[in-house]
């Protein structure tokens, strides 16, 4: 399945109160490159989701954003300065002896006193949280595969129209070489009768000789086979659908290098109209080979 390499993919799941979210987000890259954004205390996963993420993208840039929301995971502690609290309690003894002041101390004081008391959270990272977060990703991945594949389908119906527009065009430009050649055949004669007097002077063996050697010197035969060649190679790498971009991506440059050379030879006026349109369909295939993946 011809796949591109832009796609979106998002799962959420509610577990013990809390919200997990993961987000995968591909877009276009001469390689794979993943990029992660975790929260601190998950760190730890980041080879094993890496190498889920490995499992279903062969090229381009891969962002995955996982998060969890709500305090289920979250256990809190409440712990007590116990040496502060004593000093607190003997500087109150003392300011009571000192002033003679009556009375016990009211526990409701203690909680006023700053630092005494802290709350500690701690993440619980329970082992059925890491299968759901693997579990998470590899359904985010899964629709954003399912929407690169959508994408390269489509991709690739355009590929074909604009592959068929460059086949419909090398066969106009095989039928106009023929046609050049009498062109050339037709100027030279003009000329050379535009400066005799006498047609029957004419060196007739000099004249095809001329007309063989122009008509060689533009003779583009070997690109147009070599452009069918290509051709041919982009239907059949197109067909076989598994991590092509990058080969495609090489067969457009040498289809387009064919062309240059085509239209550097030609000096025929309609082959040279022919050629603008061949590159211009040529290029819209590279740019669209550039979203395969």
């Amino acid at each position: 399945m011809v796949m591109s390499m832009t796609g979106y993919g998002r799962k959420n799941m509610q577990i013990e109160g809390s919200d997990i979210t993961v987000e995968v987000r591909t877009v276009n890259h001469r390689f794979l490159d993943i990029s992660l954004k975790l929260p601190r205390h998950l760190i730890m996963l980041e080879d094993k989701l890496k190498k889920i993420i490995k499992s279903y993208f062969k090229r381009g840039r891969i962002e995955l954003s996982l998060s969890i929301d709500g305090e289920g995971f979250i256990e809190k502690t409440l712990e007590t300065d116990w040496d502060l609290l004593n000093q607190y309690i003997k500087q109150m003894h003392e300011a009571q002896n000192r002033y003679q002041l009556s009375g016990d101390i009211p526990t409701s004081i203690l909680a006023s006193i700053p630092d005494i008391f802290l709350i500690r959270e701690n993440e619980k990272q329970p082992d059925y949280l890491v299968e759901q977060i693997e579990s998470c990703t590899k359904e985010a991945c899964e629709e954003a595969q399912q929407m690169r594949k959508q994408e390269g389908e489509f991709l690739v119906k355009d590929l074909n129209k604009h592959l068929n527009a460059v086949e419909n065009i090398i066969t106009k430009l095989m039928e106009q070489r023929p046609i050049v050649v009498q062109e050339y055949r037709h100027r030279i004669m003009q000329r050379v009768e535009e400066q005799l007097n006498e047609v029957s002077a004419v060196d007739h063996a000099r004249v095809q000789q001329e007309i063989i050697l122009l008509a060689e010197k533009g003779d583009i035969t070997e690109e147009i086979t070599r452009l069918n060649g290509h051709l041919k190679h982009f239907n059949q790498t197109l067909e076989n659908r598994v991590s092509i971009g990058r080969k495609l991506d090489f067969i457009a440059q040498e289809m387009y290098r064919e062309a240059n050379t085509i239209g550097s030879k030609s000096t025929d006026v309609g082959i040279s109209e022919w050629t603008v349109t061949l590159k211009s369909e040529i290029e819209k295939i590279k740019e669209q080979v550039q979203n395969l993946e």
